[in-house]
């Protein structure tokens, strides 16, 4: 919507004369994209090394591919080969083992100085990454429950910048994901099991290069209910694997009166069964595991939780604030989808990561109005989420009162009648919103003015059930059972010269959310934008590969694979080069 409000200021100046021409020509343009050249950004959760008991808990690999190979292997078959992480960026290099991009020789310090504690290899699983507002650097979080670990990555030359430890509470810590602000300024950190949400604070140069990263513990905003500090964050300083140092710092104290109490500025428990308040009069919030902090263009972070309900927060302060509250039966559960257009939030809600979330089918979209949060908090549920679609085979569970109390039909395409909303993405026109169902493999489609619905698919050659789709020829084959033709899409995101989305598609041993997340092409898809943004295809995928992992399978109610690929891409991001 940005683009279009360009668009309005060049009609404008248009009227006095010929230069306002051209500059409307320049506006019009832009909202077709940005022809420049891009990379695609897969993070792979798999684990890097062999004989490991559990799943995603010991390295990941970052995928990265340069768009001109991607476009060579749409237009004739010749595969993309990633990119390496020695700063040469020479395709057939990598992907990278995350290992080799934050060095396990780093050392820990906290903002008193130096523990004794080196960074190690135990820290988690490479979640998703993204890319900042400048396209220089990406987010790396890396998710594991009791861990917490967030790094910030050189887009151009793949080497690691600064890597941080969240604090722990009495609630426990981990990282789900962070989400930068509107101009790189800050980093917004979901620590999911600690219940909190903190911020790094980003200081750059006149070239936008990042000079410091602190986290700033003043600014950390408690949302769970009989809070603690149990450890403080932490920092890891030294070299490089490129030779040159790591930047950071810890500074601040925790405000345990104000941020960390029990009450939301209207009074009510942040989270239920507080001691000294109520809870919320349409459901409260049950459990506040932050899963997303999505940030909007006026930097408030719109705080997702596994439990169902909503935290607007204002990012700006220090500490950071509480401008709206919502209870689970006004947004539901386990919603990490997001995107802006106009001033409006689009927001979603769906399964749970949990083992609750086998019984859940939950595809829920709304939009909230952005512009109605001021520095003061709202009363709560208010302004109203608007409701723009809501299935009617939802689940009655994590908020939601409409619908069976169970679905119980697993997660094979074909034969279940779950759904489950996840990945969100804007057209770079502002005029449709894109939602994947990660169990259907369909993408629905909302028109950000009309709210008129439409859905294609990713199965077959033209969107609408006509042909093989991509998947299809690149699936795994190593288990007859598997279901083939199964991209699992997941988290999405558009390419700057407005022709695609990029979709991560899972692989048929999931790491995480195993009940509904199981894929036969694991890797990122490129969907087609078609109809002016209204539909798309699945025009090819950037297969990814993990042989190397041999930890246990598991994807309740789908196929118990039994053969030998690992690679579960859940995040694809892209950067403009």
């Amino acid at each position: 919507m940005k683009k279009l409000t360009s668009i309005f200021r060049a009609v404008v100046i248009g009227i006095a004369g010929c230069v306002g021409v051209l500059t409307i020509n320049l506006a019009l343009a832009d909202t077709h994209g940005d022809h420049s050249g891009y990379e695609i950004w897969g993070a792979d959760q798999s684990n890097s090394v062999a004989d490991v008991e559990s799943r995603g808990v010991n390295g990941s690999f970052i995928w990265v591919w340069d768009s001109q190979d991607v476009e060579k292997q749409l237009e004739t078959g010749e595969i993309a080969k990633p990119l390496g992480c020695d700063g040469n960026n020479q395709p057939g290099e990598g992907p990278c083992n995350v290992y080799d991009v934050f060095l396990p020789s780093l050392v820990e310090y906290d903002k008193n100085g130096a523990t004794g504690n080196t960074l190690g290899t135990d820290f988690g699983r490479l979640h998703g990454m993204l890319p900042d507002p400048q396209n220089l650097y990406l987010n790396a979080n890396l998710f594991s429950p009791g861990r917490g670990y967030v790094g910030i990555i050189d887009g151009e030359t793949k080497e690691a910048v600064a890597i941080f430890r969240v604090s722990g509470t009495s609630a426990g810590r981990s990282v789900h994901m962070s989400f930068w602000n509107s101009d790189g300024s800050a980093l917004l950190v979901a620590n999911l099991h600690g219940k909190v949400l903190e911020r790094i604070d980003v200081s750059r140069d006149a070239d936008g290069k990042i000079i410091a990263a602190t986290l700033n513990q003043s600014a950390a905003l408690g949302l769970g209910k009989d809070m603690t500090i149990s450890d403080d964050a932490k920092v890891y300083l030294g070299t490089n694997s490129h030779g040159n140092p790591m930047l950071g710092s810890v500074t601040g104290s925790y405000d345990m009166v104000n941020a960390f109490g029990d009450l939301t500025p209207q009074g009510f428990c942040k989270e239920n069964g507080c001691d000294e308040g109520s809870d919320g009069e349409l459901g409260g919030r049950g459990n506040n595991v932050v899963i997303c902090p999505i940030v909007s263009d006026s930097d408030n972070a719109y705080v997702t939780f596994g439990g169902g309900g909503l935290f607007v927060v204002n990012t700006k302060e220090t500490p950071m604030t509480i401008v709206g509250e919502y209870d689970k039966q006004v947004v539901n559960g386990a919603g990490c989808g997001g995107a802006q257009a106009g001033n409006h939030m689009w927001l979603n809600a769906g399964v749970s990561a949990s083992g609750a979330g086998a019984e859940q089918s939950t595809f829920t979209i709304f939009s909230i109005d952005d512009s109605l949060f001021g520095p003061r908090s709202n009363t709560p549920n208010r302004p109203a989420p608007r409701m723009v679609f809501k299935d009617e085979t939802n689940t009655a569970t994590i908020g939601n009162l409409i619908g069976e109390a169970t679905n119980l039909s697993g997660q094979l395409p074909g034969t279940t009648t779950r759904r489950d909303s996840h990945g969100m993405a804007v057209t770079l026109s502002g005029d449709h919103v894109h939602t994947v169902d990660r169990i259907q493999n369909n993408v629905e489609v909302f028109d950000t003015s009309t709210l008129a619905r439409t859905t294609y698919d990713l199965t077959s050659a033209d969107g609408q059930g006509n042909g093989l789709g991509a998947c299809a020829a690149v699936s795994v084959t190593d288990d007859s059972a598997l279901l083939g033709n199964d991209p699992a899409p997941d988290l999405l995101e558009p390419t700057p010269d407005g022709k695609y989305l990029v979709a991560a598609l899972r692989g048929p041993v999931p790491v995480s959310v195993t009940h509904a997340a199981q894929g036969s092409c694991p890797g990122v898809g490129i969907i087609e934008l078609l109809d002016d943004g209204a539909s798309g295809r699945l025009a090819g995928v950037l297969r990814s590969t993990n042989t190397v992992d041999n930890s246990p399978a598991s994807a309740p109610g789908g196929q118990a694979y039994t053969g030998a690929e690992h690679s579960d891409v859940h995040g694809a991001a892209i950067r403009k080069k």
